[in-house]
């Protein structure tokens, strides 16, 4: 029972999507029904035609026919407009709705946390906001208009031939009977069938981009022939399954043609026998035989709204499954705007862990950092180092404790307010499809071309930029697959500069480029952190040997803290991670 209410609670959420369109909406119902009600006018003028024309003379005869021929051309416009306004018209309604839909989704998807997408695949939030949505649009468009015209031709059909002759009706609707009952069967066997395919495709492109992502990978150990002996596993999984379904799909088709011909064979025949012992005219049996189509064409409909039903309405449970999602981190209703700060940021007894995991990455952290200031963190892989920075920008809320801005819990600061205050610099930089100019501009959507160039020579940017075939206008291509790792970070380093915010946090920003590349970088972010409260995430001892405060972080918190000299007189934690390697 509580199932059966969520459900018709959700279907009437479904319809509300109707709702800015209802004119359009009410308009496609309205020329469906008026192209099926010329579909079963038609076969009654071809009778009536046979049945009075030919008793009447010559000269009136042809005025009938003229008149109701120019009637069948009127009717045959008539359903060509209907037909035309349903095609472009409800699938426009279906595209409007498909784009509200997808515009809620994603921007559902801005809102969900760093610990919403740690646990997700990018493929299946795609599929979210494109095969399922595209299901959902098509059951909203087709489902009502096919179902009013299945309807009305079935049943206008079958009033209009038991007035013709009840006996030969009943006939010929005993077998549509049998159609569709055959239709469905192999319907729902075509269905499963469809589903193993999407599974073996899914499965092929998996791989595929495995594969190709490991490109590298796979040519540096020779392994070529092994990924192809993996490819062609999965694609003779996939035929074998293609095998299955063409199979249900043969009986399908071939049944559905079998049983639209067995009705006209039925018809004649039955008719021949009515005809035979005069129960039935032979323009009773003309009006017979067109109305064929109307029966058969009904069932087909019927039976592809079934499938089309249950696709768009699973694709909407995923879709409203996605939409239940809470975001863990949003405004708190009386959050406070923040137009600037001096950047003074405190931890006072912080501890976090991710999720459901309970093992805690930070415990009871206690630090401060003035504005301005220099800070450098270190440690072991796993210590936190990352979280910690992490918890500033509110990516992640604390478990325990609190983080204060300029003596404010940043909970109780708006999202974005406080986001524009911070920049980052990552290891992994990603830049989006674009020009160069694009991908600086990124860091103040409103900026001019000469600020971003301000912001490139900054970053030690703009010469290496320059020497690009189209200069600023250059496109870099897919995450910036035509660019250097030092080049690719130098721009990162010139959109924070174009967004000039008063924290900082590099996070190993350097640890993956080469010696010569790190020296220029490292350059732009001693510039760019000068007179800005700053958070360094380091590997490599040339980021933090000048740094005036060291912090070493261990599954325990902060270990040590100090210059580099002054840690290494320790003879402890930094000591230890800088005879290794740091």
């Amino acid at each position: 029972m509580e199932q059966q209410k969520k459900k018709e609670n959700r279907l009437k959420l479904l319809a509300g999507y109707y709702k800015p369109y209802k004119a359009l909406f009410f308009w496609d119902l309205f020329f469906a029904m008026l192209g099926a009600a010329v579909s079963l006018v038609i076969p009654l003028l071809v009778r009536y035609i046979m049945n009075q024309v030919g008793t009447m003379e010559a000269a009136e005869a042809e005025r009938v026919i003229f008149r109701i021929g120019a009637l069948m051309i009127g009717l045959i416009l008539v359903q060509l407009a209907s037909r035309y306004f349903i095609t472009y018209y409800g699938h426009m309604m279906g595209t409007y709705i498909e784009r509200d839909m997808r515009n809620e989704i994603f921007n559902h998807y801005q809102k969900l946390s760093f610990a919403f997408y740690d646990n997700q695949k990018v493929g299946h939030l795609l599929s979210r906001i494109t095969s399922d949505l595209f299901d959902i649009s098509e059951l909203l468009h087709h489902g009502p208009e096919d179902i009013i015209i299945s309807v009305i031709k079935l049943i206008g059909a079958m009033i209009i031939l038991c007035n013709v002759n009840p006996r030969m009706a009943v006939v010929c609707f005993g077998v549509v009977v049998v159609m569709f009952v055959y239709a469905l069967v192999y319907n729902a066997k075509m269905k499963n069938a469809f589903k193993a395919n999407r599974a073996r495709i899914a499965d092929i492109n998996s791989q595929i981009e495995d594969s190709l992502a490991g490109i590298r990978v796979v040519k540096s150990f020779g392994n070529e022939k092994k990924e192809m002996e993996k490819f062609h596993r999965g694609n003779e999984r996939f035929v074998s399954s293609k095998s299955v379904t063409y199979r249900f799909m043969a009986g399908y088709h071939a049944g559905m043609d079998a049983f639209t011909t067995l009705i006209t064979v039925v018809a004649l025949i039955s008719g021949a026998y009515f005809l035979a012992n005069g129960t039935l005219g032979t323009t009773d049996l003309v009006t017979f035989l067109l109305y064929i189509s109307n029966f058969t064409e009904p069932v087909t409909k019927l039976v592809n709204f079934t499938e089309q039903f249950q696709n768009g309405y699973s694709g909407y449970d995923r879709f409203m499954e996605m939409m239940a999602i809470e975001p863990d981190i949003e405004d708190a209703p009386d959050a406070v705007s923040l137009d600037h700060v001096d950047g003074d940021i405190r931890f006072e007894n912080v501890s976090f862990h991710y999720g459901d995991n309970k093992e805690e990455v930070l415990s009871n952290v206690n630090l401060e950092v003035k504005p301005g200031e220099y800070v450098a963190l270190v440690g072991t892989s796993g210590a936190g180092k990352t979280t910690l920075c992490s918890l500033i920008p509110r990516f992640y809320d604390v478990t325990e404790g609190t983080v204060y801005l300029d003596d404010k819990d940043i909970r109780s600061i708006r999202l974005k307010d406080l986001r524009r205050q911070i920049g980052i610099v990552q290891q992994d930089v990603y830049l989006f499809a674009g020009s160069i100019m694009d991908n600086i501009r990124y860091g103040k959507p409103d900026a001019s071309d000469e600020e971003v160039i301000r912001a490139a020579r900054a970053a030690n940017a703009h010469d290496f930029i320059m020497e690009m075939p189209d200069g600023y206008d250059t496109d870099i291509g897919q995450r910036g697959v035509k660019l250097s790792g030092g080049q690719k970070q130098r721009l990162s380093i010139a959109r924070v500069f174009l967004k000039n915010p008063p924290i900082l946090i590099f996070d190993e920003a350097t640890s993956a480029l080469d010696n010569e590349s790190e020296k220029v970088v490292q350059e732009s972010l001693e510039r760019l952190s000068a007179n800005r409260t700053t958070f360094v995430i380091a590997h490599r001892l040339s980021t933090i040997r000048n740094a005036r405060r060291i912090l070493v972080l261990t599954e325990d918190g902060i270990a040590e803290e100090g210059t580099h000299q002054e840690l290494l007189a320790k003879e402890g934690v930094y000591a230890r991670l800088c005879r290794a390697g740091l």
